[in-house]
């Protein structure tokens, strides 16, 4: 059924939908005529069809936790450069890559100067001048506005346009992590004239979080949140003339398998995003001849994440899983390396994903120079048991569940739909059943876990479970953001309208010391080590259960050219270069 979405008809049939339906948004950024748009390129395609079984439902980066949002954000909006696959940072919106050399770096380490490229125009016709860059930092670190990239930037005193065409940074301290801010897919800049009158707790009501402008490539003309994005070529884009296609139709929804099968065997799809699928599946889709799969080990890991706030105590206001309430179990360190001992990390690695991902025992994957060599996974069921029993969690009433103090050991662990995630879910709930622990699976929906949505409760911010199941990794090849997200101050909760990326509400002074120390270290030897230890506090005190260093796995037809993966950006960083042949 997937496929038959993208049949010679699907065009047709989008535009017939998007006339009678009024959940689609269309006409809200009408193409002003211009020599270049009355004119197509002759090497442009007419339509570029991208899948996303993980659906989109919001255009800004800056608003949402899903690798899926900024990667159909990322193909309108840009930051001012990005870092590719050979850790070269490479200038989008910057004229040039600052360095001390030409000036754009102080030689103390306390600001940075950004040239930026002029003639640039917003996808509406209006200018992009440095204006957009100060208010992109004024939006994100808005508490009111809930961001979920505000920890690139708590580094910064202030971000001011020197002219026209020049941006300064000037951070607290000295810093090694001049490259964060305005880089990468935390770095997209939005458009000042877009969203002045929504940089406050209206954040999420602004119109350009559905149909954005950009200085991209492409430009939204249509939207339907869970669904489906239409682009077209934006006419502004500084190098329209070379762009490969007219119009792009990304469909989200059906299932990563379904999305591999239009691609690999029935070709009616030209891209097919996060193929969790398993590896002898995908092997045998790829015998189809239509396309190939395209993968690249990087920093993503898949994880368990543990919660050590009650997911079943509840506040005067509704809230759950607060600092209040400490969890009845996890709070014992004994009992969180019991969890982990009753995983079978290489069962999942070997059965599930194959060659496209390899057991793990580390938080911070990559660079290499920050993966630490002190840390070790093992599965022991029977050290597990003996370790619930010295805490003293035992089956006293016959039931096969361990319990103590009247308390049961059961736990929720949630994740989002997907085949693998549902088998690996199976596989972690074999290990600790077995070891006396009861366990209940939910899957939720991908365009609700990663949503960041603050009025719903099945986010990843909320965690209303025990456990939750993910993968994420650092995005830039300085992990500094990523390594902060388990500092005392970046815990969700409804005070802070769920920004924040401490998810099992972690709180260790050392570790925190330890960021604050790497932030101001400028010895890169003595930042890795810093970086190693942080990453073995983690690792060593069980509050995240890694699993699997997980490759990036696409799908893409064997006429597509110009695809780059890249581990430091979402995989629709260079669109402007994809073309069929």
């Amino acid at each position: 059924m997937f496929q038959k979405l993208f049949n010679r008809s699907f065009l047709n049939l989008l535009v017939c939908v998007s006339l009678g339906s009024s959940f689609v948004l269309s006409g809200c950024n009408p193409k002003t005529e211009t020599p270049n748009a009355s004119v197509p390129s002759q090497t442009q395609n007419d339509t570029l069809k991208l899948l996303y079984w993980q659906a989109p439902t919001i255009l800004n980066p800056h608003l949402s936790t899903g690798f899926k949002d900024s990667e159909a954000s990322r193909i309108t909006l840009e930051p001012l450069a990005s870092y590719d696959k050979n850790s070269q940072l490479i200038p989008f919106l910057a004229a040039e890559i600052p360095t001390i050399e030409n000036g754009g770096i102080a030689k103390d380490g306390k600001s940075v100067t950004w040239n930026l490229k002029q003639n640039i125009k917003w996808s509406d016709g209006t200018p992009f001048t440095a204006d957009d860059v100060v208010f992109t930092y004024q939006f994100i670190t808005n508490n009111k506005v809930g961001s979920t990239s505000a920890e690139t930037y708590t580094n910064i005193v202030k971000v001011e346009a020197l002219d026209k065409y020049t941006v300064k940074i000037t951070f607290k301290t000295s810093t090694p992590s001049w490259d964060r801010p305005f880089t990468g897919t935390s770095g997209m800049i939005l458009p000042r004239h877009s969203y002045e009158k929504y940089n406050g707790e209206n954040a999420r009501q602004a119109p350009a979080n559905l149909i954005p402008i950009g200085t991209g490539p492409y430009k939204v003309i249509e939207f339907k949140p869970g669904d489906v994005v239409v682009y077209e070529a934006n006419s502004y884009f500084r190098d329209e003339d070379k762009l490969g296609f007219k119009r792009i139709e990304l469909k989200g929804g059906g299932d990563a398998t379904s999305a591999a099968r239009a691609v690999l065997q029935t070709g009616d799809a030209n891209y097919a995003y996060n193929l969790q699928v398993e590896a002898p599946i995908l092997k045998q889709l790829e015998t189809g001849g239509q396309g190939k799969i395209i993968s690249l080990l990087g920093p993503l890991s898949e994880r368990i994440l543990v919660n050590l706030s009650d997911p079943n105590q509840t506040t005067k206001e509704g809230e759950r899983s607060n600092l209040k309430f400490s969890h009845p179990f996890f709070n014992d360190k004994k009992v969180r390396e019991a969890f982990s001992l009753a995983v079978d990390r290489d069962t999942i690695a070997q059965q599930l994903y194959g060659v496209t991902g390899k057991p793990t025992a580390n938080f911070l994957i990559l660079p290499q120079e920050y993966n630490s060599p002190n840390t070790s996974y093992e599965f022991n069921l029977e050290k597990a048991s003996q370790l619930l029993d010295e805490a003293g969690w035992k089956d006293t009433n016959n039931n096969r569940t361990r319990d103590k103090n009247g308390v049961e050991m059961k736990v929720l662990l949630q994740s989002s739909v997907n085949t693998l995630r549902q088998k690996t879910q199976e596989i972690i709930k074999q290990g600790l059943q077995k070891i006396g622990v009861g366990v209940e699976l939910k899957s939720i929906d991908p365009s609700v876990f990663f949503s960041s949505d603050p009025a719903n409760n099945d986010t990843v911010e909320h965690f209303y479970a025990d456990l939750q199941m993910f993968t994420t990794g650092n995005d830039n090849p300085d992990p500094s953001t990523y390594m902060k997200t388990y500092t005392c101050n970046t815990i969700p909760q409804k005070a802070n309208n769920w920004s924040g990326d401490n998810y099992s509400r972690y709180c260790n002074p050392e570790y925190d010391q330890l960021w604050e120390a790497s932030n101001k270290e400028l010895d890169p030897k003595k930042r890795a080590e810093i970086f190693i230890k942080m990453n073995d506090i983690l690792v060593k005190d069980f509050v995240v259960i890694p699993l699997v260093h997980r490759a990036e796995v696409a799908a893409i037809n064997n006429q597509l050219q110009g695809f780059d993966l890249t581990p430091w950006d979402r995989n629709t960083w260079n669109i402007k270069d994809w073309k069929v042949k």
